[in-house]
């Protein structure tokens, strides 16, 4: 298999510059902690809606769900596809009562809506969980770049964890978010880049069709039974709408519109990209027939087909992915750790310099623990599974009390109590049998956890301080922010914004057109010129719409 070239580290050297630069611009702007984990309320549902997306993603995507479509083809696509409801479900029902809670974390949401005790059981158990969620994430990066790169994979964990901490730190939120959209762009140029590649190298796509008629069926292999769908789909909703990340992103934007587009326009993306991701892992089994590890097919079959350059940047996307995610995870993670147990447990009195820089060092040690633990991952069984045990055993109880309690007012602390003793326990003894099936244990622990919310909460009965308590909260919560509530934003940040976007847009357009030029007599370096090209007049327009003129500063 084909190694990294002098030219792939050149594309791969200039893309972490441009992101450092995004660091460091932000860096300037931060002034307050509140800016550092909300981006003052003020960030863009566009923004929001793309970096929710790239959030999604992760070098997951290409190892866990690429797995699946080398080995069953498009049920992959459909197992995806389970990423969709969530942002629905929340642009519907849940995304405007976010922005109204105007909270800097889900933990302090809480301590607001049950007790204090509550915020610290969901807040040590919800780090535990972000935690091993993110040390599957990185273990999905190190094997994608053992697949594609020379490094060991002790190597790769330790280079990506150190890169993706160090970035996570510089900026705050309002980094985390620009350079999820700048992430976006090539994420999406070099995966657009290689699904012709990828279909040229099989005789086209009705040849790969005819080669492989079963890959071509929407539903084949295990994962296609209706009642395995169906649970995992579930799972997913409750995971999503519990996940602190997907709960910053939603409160973070201004206002209840803004919301609302942030939900719906995530899932169109969420619609229409994975079937571009996933069609190279489909060709790969035609072109790497018998790979020893199905999660390798993505990456493998790139490292076949893209010329050096080219190559570097399918790499820059890929870590790009995951990147995103885990700075997204990193960054609300130091938000409860900093704001929900050193300021309120440790130091209330502490300044805003002195908890940005708290902030900062805790960013530091989450990276290291996730670093740590992602290099013992691989003895769950893989990425794919090693998600799916975890999110059964710890994300389904935090999240039922988090997203109901969010929409039914005369559930109460006791109810969450038993609904997380209840999940865990279930989950354990499922996890541990194998007389029953996943989906059916999933289902049991599913109806348990919610039989278990409201069914103690009726039996226990709050306290008439607790009821009003509540019900303050939730007059808050159903009643529509005020104009004195919305903020704009300073405009000369958003001048300076839209500046930074149209310069690193183009670079990277220009970045993508000469890495083309030593193969443009090729299709991949023509394809590749096309779309670097297209790059740099998106820039133009971008620059063009939100500032009305091409010069970097008004007269």
């Amino acid at each position: 298999m084909s190694t990294l070239q002098t030219l792939d580290y050149v594309s791969i050297g200039i893309y972490l510059l441009l992101m450092a630069g995004v660091g460091i611009f932000f860096s300037w702007f931060i002034k307050d902690i509140k800016s550092y984990f909300t981006g003052g309320n003020t960030i863009p549902w566009g923004i929001s809606a793309i970096s929710n997306f790239m959030g999604s993603l992760s070098t997951f995507v290409f190892v866990a769900y690429a797995g699946i479509a080398y080995k069953d083809g498009l049920i992959g696509v459909v197992v995806l596809w389970c990423t969709i409801i969530p942002f629905i479900f929340a642009a519907l029902f849940i995304g405007k009562r976010w922005v109204r809670s105007r909270i800097m974390t889900p933990i302090e949401y809480l301590e607001i809506r049950f007790n204090s005790n509550i915020k610290q059981l969901f807040g040590w158990m919800g780090l535990g969980m972000r935690f091993l969620d993110n040390m599957v994430r990185q273990y999905a990066m190190g094997i994608f770049l053992v697949t594609a790169t020379d490094l060991s994979f002790f190597e790769a964990i330790i280079w990506s964890g150190v890169i993706t901490t160090l970035f996570t730190v510089i900026g705050g939120v309002w980094a985390v978010v620009v350079m999820d959209t700048l992430q976006f762009i090539i994420l999406i140029f070099v995966s657009v880049l290689l699904v012709p590649l990828s279909l040229e190298a099989t005789g086209g796509l009705s040849a790969l069709m005819t080669k492989l008629p079963e890959h071509f069926q929407w539903f084949s292999g295990a994962k296609s039974q209706p009642l395995w769908l169906m649970v995992y789909y579930l799972m997913i909703l409750f995971k999503y709408n519990g996940n602190w990340v997907f709960i910053q992103r939603f409160y973070s934007v201004k206002d209840e519109k803004a919301a609302k587009k942030l939900g719906y326009c995530t899932a169109l993306l969420l619609f229409v990209f994975p079937i571009i991701f996933l069609l190279p892992a489909i060709a790969a089994a035609d072109i790497l027939p018998n790979l020893a590890n199905p999660e390798q097919a993505y990456v493998a079959v790139a490292v076949k087909l893209l010329p050096a350059g080219l190559l570097g940047l399918m790499i820059a996307a890929m870590f790009s992915a995951t990147m995103s995610s885990l700075n997204s995870e990193f960054n609300v993670m130091s938000a409860v750790l900093t704001n929900d147990i050193y300021k309120k447990l440790i130091n209330p009195n502490a300044s805003d310099k002195k908890l940005i820089f708290v902030a900062r060092l805790n960013i530091i040690l989450v990276g290291i623990v996730v670093v740590i633990g992602s290099l013992y991952m691989g003895r769950l069984g893989g990425a794919f599974e090693a998600n799916k045990i975890l999110t059964g055993l710890f994300a389904i109880p935090l999240a039922i009390p988090l997203v109901l309690g969010l929409m039914f007012k005369k559930t109460n602390s006791v109810g969450v109590f038993f609904t997380v003793v209840v999940g865990i326990l279930t989950g354990l003894i499922f996890i541990s049998s194998t007389s029953v099936s996943w989906e059916m244990g999933t289902l049991i622990q599913i109806v348990s956890c919610i039989s278990s919310f409201f069914l103690a909460s009726y039996i226990f009965r709050s306290k008439d301080e607790y009821k009003k308590r509540v019900d303050t909260f939730f007059t808050k919560i159903n009643t529509p922010l005020q104009k004195s509530e919305i903020s704009d934003g300073d405009p000369k940040f958003k001048l300076a914004l839209s500046n930074l976007f149209a310069i690193v847009i183009a670079a990277s357009g220009i970045l993508f057109c000469a890495m083309s030029i030593p193969t443009l007599s090729q299709s991949s370096g023509k394809i590749s010129f096309y779309l670097g090209s297209a790059c740099v007049v998106l820039s133009i327009i971008i620059k063009l719409v939100f500032t009305g003129t091409l010069k970097f500063k008004k007269n």
